[in-house]
């Protein structure tokens, strides 16, 4: 007796794929060097590969009242570059107004900066998104309260990430121990970014080549000092074709 003959699977159709999803946090050197605009950067190279893409600055210390609302710059300026807009108590849990470190800011306010709310706002977030850019506080290890810090913020997130290095005087040792701290947590270095935080600094092209040399991860792209930072003028300087997750072409939204 034969057996009947089995009907052909029907092919997946294009609008039954799902796009790799992309999320990454980023982390810095240091203070003021560089990683909400290399954020704001991979946030608009989404927005312009087609994804729905959405920026989180968990912590942002230095907010100030406008419209009824507090804000914060780095926040704006990453909500400026995705295209999913929730709102700011989401992608910023914790917004202080003090201009301080996280630990100082908050205390100042009586608030206790918790790892929950984060955990759950970013639950959301990439509910929402198909791409999700995490940028940290100040350096690696900057704390939160007396338990808790951007590191163990990072690895509870447990994201691929991506180091900003600004390049400056005394920059080597900086992102060197860095990338030890970062790997030390079992996290994924996924690559590095130089931005040029000091724009007189000698010997640039020196220290690149030194770090490429001991970092374990891409050189992702280098930024020089912009006259105007935009998101759009520093995506211009980077590349994250290579990194697991990252589109390879547009897709529809």
């Amino acid at each position: 007796m034969l057996e009947p003959a089995l009907e052909p699977l029907p092919e997946p159709r294009a609008a039954d794929i799902k796009p790799p999803r992309f999320c990454c946090f980023v982390t810095g050197t240091d203070t003021e060097i560089g990683k909400t605009l290399v954020s704001a950067a991979i946030l608009h190279k989404l927005v312009q590969s087609g994804r729905r893409a959405c920026g989180m600055k968990p912590i942002a210390a230095g907010a100030d009242m406008i419209g009824g609302e507090l804000h914060n710059e780095d926040a704006d300026m990453l909500a400026a570059a995705g295209n999913v807009h929730l709102p700011s108590s989401i992608t910023t849990p914790f917004m202080l107004r003090e201009p301080a470190a996280p630990h100082i800011a908050a205390a100042l306010e009586g608030v206790t900066i918790d790892p929950v709310p984060i955990i759950a706002a970013y639950a959301e977030i990439q509910a929402a998104s198909d791409a999700v850019v995490v940028e940290g506080v100040g350096g690696f290890r900057v704390p939160f309260n007396d338990d808790f810090d951007s590191a163990d913020l990072a690895a509870q997130l447990n994201l691929p990430v991506i180091l900003v290095v600004g390049l400056r005087l005394g920059c080597i040792s900086h992102a060197l121990l860095t990338v030890e701290a970062i790997v030390a947590r079992g996290l994924v270095l996924a690559g590095w970014v130089a931005n040029t935080a000091d724009a007189d600094m000698r010997f640039m092209q020196e220290n690149i080549d030194a770090l490429a040399q001991r970092i374990p991860a891409p050189l992702l792209g280098h930024v020089p000092r912009l006259e105007h930072p935009t998101a759009a003028a520093a995506a211009d300087y980077i590349d994250l074709a290579g990194l697991p997750g990252w589109p390879s072409s547009r897709v529809q939204i």
